[in-house]
């Protein structure tokens, strides 16, 4: 009888890596990978942490969004299953616009009640991070180990193969290397055909590199799990990403990110130190590689960057950017962990960067990236990521960041997002042996002044500068309806939110015009506006119209042609709205 195996995603998020919807991460696809190498007829059912909260707890929105087509055979699947595998954990917190992540204690509520071997995989040893401060949840580690039968502490696709082919020499702790996780990466591509609203909706993370190459030289950042995780760097091979990414466009995949890394811009670098020597050749063979297994893809992106190599290797650097540029997607974002521009700060968690390479980085991709490109976005854009609760900040640390930010802002650059985070302590980083001097309840005020502060004076001049009103966003993916309201957002790495102020239907793309600015959002309207049919609501909405402009619209519908609506507006206006206005 062929063993049935139920893996129940609970959403991952860490420094180097995205399993959140609408991305599947890498944890799911190699455990599957791991149980069809070992097992090839086993039955292998993907279910979402909203599968069962569905199934046991009934229909809650958001947290029920991302069904699977296994969802109406969720107890089923669980009583039958021999083996069932939890994923699951939050490094780095964020808000999510159509997810809720799980943790160790709603999950048990779930799974207590069924008999099958129960492991727990991921990041989610070491406790999810929500709010910040210090992170080890004694009850959710208790829980743990009363739920599951194993916990896994290494790669749980090693010890997934192991546990099936060779139980005996199973171990929680072992870690795969780049050899091993090849057939997995493959075998395991196909579990994507019962993820959420596959092919249309779904972006993969793609894995190429793990460890950290500035860590290798003069050890980690304090607070992050990355080197802790993994004691050294390890490069994926460029021909391992191309095939996997091979099959999954054969599969349906469109939208991929290359994310699992640290930096993309030392991929394949060369050690020195602090600062690796970056190696644009490699790079541009592994994106020219994907565009031809790839070649109709709709986005191609990265996430995470080190502004230090950027600064200190611009020839080298600029070379990769304009690589990202001419492979991959418009809307392409690198963040850059800047965490702090107070430089006592910075030494004492033994940082990244400084505040003059993060400037001098946002500069050159500024140079290269700022163009806009066919879906209404810049080419690729800088994102900077700020913690705040450090050890050794000061009230004045606040005050520094913030004015570097400004200097951003009053030099003209653009930076695509500011992520603002309060310090979150896990074991075995340097940060958890100086936990008594982190500052998230002592500055609890200070931080909350200062994320006001960046929404309101850095973060929205900079989005009115990154989609200027009167930007045509395409196709821009209606996700949630809420109060009357759509939001919905491009498809990519840090894709904007735009709020419609109407409700239309759900999971189809749309072509948006920007029309105001928020904090961290957008307000848009799709085209083309049918302005016989719109509500006054929206057509307020409208830049140049106006409440007055509105009033005359309404009494002189319906309007017998375009042009006899194009009178009323004035010439500026006018030139606006003839391609995108119907009757």
């Amino acid at each position: 009888m062929n063993m049935i195996v139920a893996i129940v995603d609970g959403y991952t998020d860490e420094p180097a890596g995205l399993g959140v919807p609408p991305y599947l991460g890498i944890y799911p696809r190699y455990a599957y990978g791991a149980i069809k190498k070992a097992r090839k007829n086993a039955q292998i059912f993907y279910l979402t942490i909203d599968d069962l909260r569905f199934t046991f707890e009934g229909e809650q929105g958001i947290k029920t969004k991302n069904k699977t087509p296994n969802v109406f055979k969720v107890r089923k699947i669980l009583s039958k299953a021999d083996l069932i595998i939890y994923i699951g954990g939050l490094h780095t917190p964020g808000k999510y616009l159509s997810a809720v992540p799980s943790q160790v204690e709603e999950v048990a509520k779930f799974l207590k009640q069924f008999n099958g071997v129960k492991i727990l995989g991921g990041p989610a040893f070491m406790g999810s991070a929500h709010q910040g401060g210090i992170r080890i949840d004694s009850r959710e580690l208790m829980l743990a180990n009363q739920l599951f039968d194993y916990i896994v502490y290494g790669d749980l696709e090693a010890f997934l193969y192991d546990f099936l082919a060779n139980p005996k020499d199973a171990d929680p702790f072992r870690f795969r290397n780049y050899d091993e996780l090849r057939d997995y990466a493959l075998l395991g591509a196909e579990v994507v055909k019962q993820f959420p609203d596959h092919p249309e909706f779904v972006i993969v993370e793609i894995e190429t590199q793990r460890g950290c190459p500035k860590a290798m030289g003069i050890g980690g950042c304090s607070f992050c799990t990355e080197p802790v995780r993994y004691r050294k760097v390890e490069d994926r091979p460029i021909k391992d990403i191309i095939e996997e990414i091979e099959l999954l466009y054969k599969i349906g995949v469109r939208h991929f990110r290359v994310g699992r890394q640290s930096c993309i811009f030392s991929y394949m670098a060369r050690p020195n130190g602090r600062v690796p020597i970056p190696n644009p050749d490699a790079i541009e063979k592994l994106f020219k590689g994907i565009r031809e297994v790839a070649p109709n893809l709709k986005t191609l992106h990265v996430d995470n960057a080190n502004p230090a190599v950027i600064a200190n290797y611009p020839e080298e650097s600029i070379r990769i950017a304009k690589t990202l540029i001419k492979y991959g997607t418009p809307g392409n974002v690198v963040a850059f962990g800047l965490e702090t521009a107070d430089p006592k700060v910075a030494k004492k968690n033994n940082l990244n960067t400084t505040a003059e390479e993060t400037y001098e980085a946002v500069k050159i991709l500024n140079e290269i990236g700022a163009k806009r490109g066919y879906n209404g976005m810049p080419w690729l854009l800088p994102g900077i990521n700020i913690i705040f609760g450090l050890p050794g900040e000061t009230k004045k640390s606040y005050e520094i960041t913030f004015q570097f930010l400004k200097k951003l802002v009053d030099d003209g650059l653009m930076v695509r997002r500011i992520n603002i985070r309060q310090v979150v302590v896990f074991p075995g980083t340097p940060l958890w042996f100086m936990r008594d001097k982190v500052k998230t309840e002592k500055h609890k005020h200070l931080i909350k002044h200062y994320k006001y502060k960046i929404r309101h004076e850095i973060d929205l001049p900079m989005l009115k500068r990154v989609v200027p009103v009167g930007t045509i966003l395409r196709e821009v993916r209606a996700e949630v309806h809420d109060n009357g309201l759509t939001y919905g957002r491009q498809i990519g790495s840090y894709p904007l939110i735009v709020g419609i102020p109407k409700q239309i239907e759900l999971n189809k793309f749309y072509n948006v015009l920007i029309v105001d600015h928020g904090f961290r959002s957008i307000t848009g309207v799709p085209i083309p506006i049918n302005v016989n049919r719109e509500s006054s609501k929206v057509l307020s909405y409208l830049p140049g119209i106006g409440k007055k402009r509105v009033a005359k619209i309404l009494a002189k519908r319906p309007f017998k042609s375009k042009e006899e609506f194009l009178k009323l507006l004035d010439n500026d206006t006018r030139k606006m709205y003839e391609k995108i206005v119907i009757i």
